[in-house]
């Protein structure tokens, strides 16, 4: 059982930057997978970045590649989600996820129900 806590949320200009914070309970962190997704209003969940357990491999949705940068320090049991550039369009309630690993295949990622372990979320807005 994982139980995972995000922050940093918060409301930035375009343009800015924020760095959003996973922290997660447990002993084996280092095993899972952790991921972000974001919801915006009528919306519908969607992926934004995955990191493997290890950190050797990491994902991005096309809409943040370039712009965000998904990191994790497993010793403090930690994921990160560093945010720069942001756009308007960014604006949604950030979740941190995770899951036992990586999925066999990798393209699942992308869809929230491979994902074991949720976080409450944490809203950004970003104006213009």
């Amino acid at each position: 059982q994982v139980q995972l806590v995000e922050s940093g949320g918060g409301l930035v200009q375009a343009g800015g930057s924020l760095r959003l914070s996973c922290a997660a309970s447990g002993r084996t962190f280092s095993r899972y997978a952790m991921g972000w997704f974001r919801q915006a209003p009528g919306k519908e969940r969607e992926f934004v970045a995955a990191i493997s357990p290890s950190a050797g491999s990491t994902y991005y949705a096309d809409s943040v590649n370039g712009r965000f940068t998904i990191s994790r320090d497993n010793a403090n049991n930690t994921a990160y989600l560093q945010m720069n550039s942001l756009k308007p369009e960014d604006t949604a309630v950030y979740y941190c996820a995770a899951r036992d690993g990586l999925p066999g295949t990798i393209r699942t990622i992308l869809h929230s129900d491979v994902w074991d372990y949720w976080g409450q979320g944490t809203q950004v807005t970003v104006s213009s």
